[in-house]
């Protein structure tokens, strides 16, 4: 059975720091690219970062670039996006997509 799951959000002050999790299992988890969206309140879901199933390779949008930083352990079959320097414009739900599968989501509010 196929499930996909993203944990580690909450509530953070400006400047503050968030890791969040996303766990996949029911396939070969190693041999897929994760992608990280965010999808904040009144706007389409947006693209973040992903990371290649080596786990060597990166990329992310301009915005969060320099603040955030992606690493996975494929034995645990995680994805870690750890998220430095949050702004209040990093508020929304932030799901990982991988294979075909999407996770439900994890809130992030950034905010004083």
């Amino acid at each position: 059975q196929v499930q996909v799951a993203e944990s580690g959000g909450g509530l953070v002050q400006p400047g503050g720091s968030l890791r969040l999790s996303c766990t996949a299992s029911g396939f070969i988890v190693s041999a897929y690219t994760i992608r990280w969206y965010r999808q904040a309140p009144g706007k389409e879901r947006e693209w973040v970062g992903d990371i290649n199933g080596a786990g060597d390779y990166t990329r992310f949008e301009s915005s969060v670039k320099g603040r955030f930083t992606l690493s996975r352990d494929n034995a645990k079959n995680t994805v870690y996006l750890q998220m430095n320097s949050l702004k209040p414009d990093d508020t929304g739900v932030y799901y990982c997509y991988v294979n075909i599968y999407w996770g439900q989501g994890t809130q992030v509010t950034v905010s004083s």
